[in-house]
């Protein structure tokens, strides 16, 4: 159980808090002046300090000044609910963890203390010499072909930089994946990385979203709210499909780019922050700046580093190993589903374009896992992909050979009646006597074969 100390010249004693994300709790130490807190930081073990403002005439610089005077090394968040949003830098500049300027629920700002905590913990328990960083993207990356050794290789130059990256690429080539990458090999790793999808929200709300508001901003801002950008601070923004933002937000979006402040919504106070922005975009933002539906200016502030994802048909050569690595991350969650690819699978998939890219292989092993049954084994009827695909599976089969190496005459067999047999049954619409009639068979060896050949009939 981590203790935190609540310096509040209102409340005295302790109590227990539950946190809301698991069965943790903190030990709340409550100290009505500096030299009592002073006194509990020597006697007991403290893992953050929270300072409810104002404080015996001091104003929040020099509290946090004495505070530090006094040797306190653990995270100080200043909580000051009538507060200015301006001062934040300032503060967080001279040491404080947060400095929260307008009301907020005491169990938020136990949540808030937990955060301090664990990115103490982060800092004391794991020096930055950067390799942890490095390894973990490594791990999001999956892929030793060419290209990706090209993305690669882009993420450990600009990492730790604070240049505005852009990623580029087809709808499912990993976008995302990739600025968490980035995010994680950052010397931002211990804070934050917040996303958004540009396109999801309508532009009201997708402003308010990114920026926060003022209580009774609009209609329904019933309360003060934090926006994206703010909880962000010290950390990464990733903004996906930027090229749907509206032209109204791209301008206000240029104005945080440029002055690296914000303004919530009905507040005329600006508030400086320190966020490292990733955009992405499927669509091609030149042509979006041709036709007038995205700002010159905001491409080239976003466009300060290029990092473009590869299709997966330009490097068939990673197929393999990202379907091997899916299925392990299936499996993790769904044991029973433990599978493994026959060599058959593995030549179609060669083959296969994939035009919904690395999404598209994740859902079609998902898919093939969920619908095999009991097999360990997937083959290539157990995949929902275009007919043409299956069908060159058996267009050569005239010209097939042997080759000097040798081939396994009964797992090929095989391979090829499971698959005939699926295709007739497919295109019988699942009528096994029509199925048999087509393959001029009885329905009693069809279904004795679907049986033996553990088709799922």
């Amino acid at each position: 159980m981590n203790t935190v100390l609540w310096i509040d010249e209102s409340a005295t004693g302790s109590r227990h808090v539950y946190l809301k994300d698991g069965p943790e709790r903190l030990q709340v130490l409550f100290a009505a002046s500096l030299p009592v807190a002073f006194e509990l930081l020597k006697a007991h073990s403290i893992g953050a300090v929270l300072v409810h403002l104002p404080l015996a005439d001091s104003n929040a610089s020099e509290v946090l000044r004495q505070i530090h005077d006094e040797g306190c090394r653990v995270p100080v968040v200043l909580y000051e609910p009538a507060g200015v949003v301006s001062k934040a830098l300032e503060l967080t500049q001279g040491g404080a963890f947060q400095y929260v300027s307008h009301p907020v629920k005491p169990e938020e700002l136990c949540e808030l203390l937990a955060v301090a905590i664990r990115h103490d913990g982060l800092h004391r328990e794991a020096p930055r010499d950067g390799k942890t960083e490095q390894a973990n993207s490594r791990n999001l990356l999956v892929g030793s072909s060419g290209p990706m050794r090209e993305v690669v290789e882009i993420i450990d130059l600009v990492a730790n930089r604070r240049s505005t990256v852009l990623i580029t690429g087809e709808t499912g080539t990993g976008k995302e994946v990739a600025a968490r990458a980035l995010h994680l090999s950052s010397s931002r790793s211990a804070s934050r990385m917040v996303a958004i999808n540009c396109a999801a929200l309508p532009d009201h709300l997708l402003e308010a979203e990114l920026f926060g508001h003022t209580k009774g901003a609009f209609t329904g801002a019933i309360n003060a709210r934090v926006g994206l950008f703010e909880q962000a601070h010290r950390g990464t923004i990733f903004l996906d499909e930027i090229g749907e933002m509206p032209l109204p937000l791209q301008a206000k979006l240029l104005r945080v780019l440029q002055e690296r402040e914000i303004q919530r919504i009905g507040s005329s106070e600006p508030l400086s922050i320190d966020v490292r922005v990733i955009a992405a975009s499927n669509a091609n933002l030149l042509e979006a700046v041709a036709n007038r539906r995205f700002r010159e200016d905001l491409y080239y502030r976003l466009n300060v580093v290029a990092l473009r994802m590869p299709a997966l048909r330009d490097r068939p050569s990673d197929v393999p190993e990202l379907a091997e690595h899916f299925l392990r991350k299936i499996a993790e969650h769904e044991p029973a589903w433990r599978k493994q690819l026959s060599q058959q699978a593995i030549d179609m998939f060669l083959k296969y374009s994939w035009p919904g890219n690395v999404r598209q292989l994740e859902h079609a092993l998902e898919s093939a896992c969920a619908l095999s049954g009991s097999r360990s084994v997937l083959y290539p009827g157990d995949f929902d992909l275009p007919a043409e695909v299956h069908a060159s599976e058996f267009g050569s089969l005239s010209s097939l050979d042997v080759p000097e190496s040798g081939i396994n005459f009964e797992e090929l067999m095989t391979g090829i009646e499971r698959r005939l047999l699926e295709r007739a049954l497919a295109k019988s619409g699942g009528n096994k006597a029509r199925a048999a009639s087509m393959l001029h068979m009885k329905r009693t060896t069809l279904l004795s074969k679907f049986k033996s050949l553990e088709v799922c009939a």
